[in-house]
């Protein structure tokens, strides 16, 4: 079996590593993209001519174009939970099986939106900004996480894991969830966001949370407080989110994702000098990458043997597995 990596060089070592290559090729025949670009359509189905798997990163699309141009492709397997950028139905009407990977990231993002909020409520970046730049800074009052309410956008496992870090320090909780949890009282997001002083929205990209924070729920927010975005940027309009820093409704907002390439914070959200942002980093650790990296090792190892991989997102349609097995 042949799988084409899709990964830059640059990308490389942050994002598959070499553990997970060494456990790949003990399944299969691996090859590179050399190419130095991150490729989609046509090009990446001629990179990967003749290799029956595609072990995708994050920023490589599955486009109908590369599934009607790769015939020999069997399998498109995403280095990812988020499968937003692959077009399922055209995977499933080529034949191609879809997968994705597991959440190895659960500790990683709730420790950085921790950290995140700690940052806003202290300033240790802004004070260690204008050290570097030679200014010492000012000393201002800051807030304190103990005795501070939580408001938390979803209830999913990332959630569960940050409220639990949260409780552990002093903090109140609160929960918006659409879906009634069975572990926590849940309520309506305007009376959610009106009791907290930090908000942390954590909800999956679905067209019923596209652009949730708008200008009216960021009215609704308490004045002073904080939001974070670890989720997706689709899911806050950054215009609303923008006037309701500048009015001074928000106290200051910390952002690991937004509209920018690659799920980044945009470059005129994260220059504000009431936000923090990171380059949609929140997964970037050794443990969260590489868990996910040897969930593609695994699923590349089921297909060398005939078996469906876990992690199947189109099994029923995946036909050209059933067209290689029985030849």
């Amino acid at each position: 079996m042949r799988v084409f990596l899709t990964h830059t060089e640059a990308e490389f070592e942050g994002y598959y590593g070499e553990r997970a290559l060494a456990a790949l090729s003990r399944h299969a025949e691996v090859v590179r993209n050399t190419t130095g670009r991150v490729l989609s359509g046509a090009a990446l189905a001629a990179a990967a001519a003749g290799c029956q798997a595609i072990v995708a990163g994050r920023a490589t699309p599955g486009t109908a174009e590369t599934f009607a141009a790769a015939p020999e492709l069997r399998a498109f397997l995403r280095v990812a939970v988020d499968i937003s950028t692959i077009d399922v139905a055209a995977a499933s009407a080529a034949g191609v099986l879809v997968t994705r990977a597991t959440p190895g990231f659960v500790d990683a993002v709730a420790e950085l939106a921790l950290g995140m909020m700690i940052d806003l409520a202290r300033g240790t970046s802004r004070y260690a900004a204008a050290y570097h730049a030679g200014q010492p800074p000012k000393p201002f009052m800051g807030r304190q996480l103990s005795g501070s309410t939580l408001g938390l956008i979803s209830h999913g496992r990332i959630a569960r894991r940050l409220a639990a870090m949260a409780r552990a320090i002093g903090m109140n909780v609160l929960v918006h969830d659409p879906q009634p949890q069975p572990d926590v009282s849940v309520m309506r997001l305007e009376p959610m966001l009106a009791e907290s002083d930090f908000v942390v929205c954590l909800a999956p990209s679905t067209p019923e949370t596209h652009e949730l924070m708008n200008a009216e729920r960021f009215a609704c927010m308490r004045p002073g407080s904080f939001f974070l975005n670890l989720a997706r940027g689709e899911l806050v309009e950054d215009a609303a989110l923008l006037a309701a820093l500048e009015s001074g409704r928000l106290a200051g907002a910390a952002l690991d994702v937004g509209r920018a390439p690659d799920q980044m914070p945009a470059l005129a959200l994260a220059r504000h000098p009431l936000v923090v942002a990171t380059p949609h980093v929140g997964g970037l650790t050794r443990a969260a990458t590489e868990h996910q990296a040897m969930d593609t090792v695994r699923q590349v190892a089921a297909l060398a043997e005939g078996r469906l991989p876990e992690g199947a997102v189109n099994a029923e349609a995946a036909y050209r597995l059933d067209a290689a097995a029985a030849r």
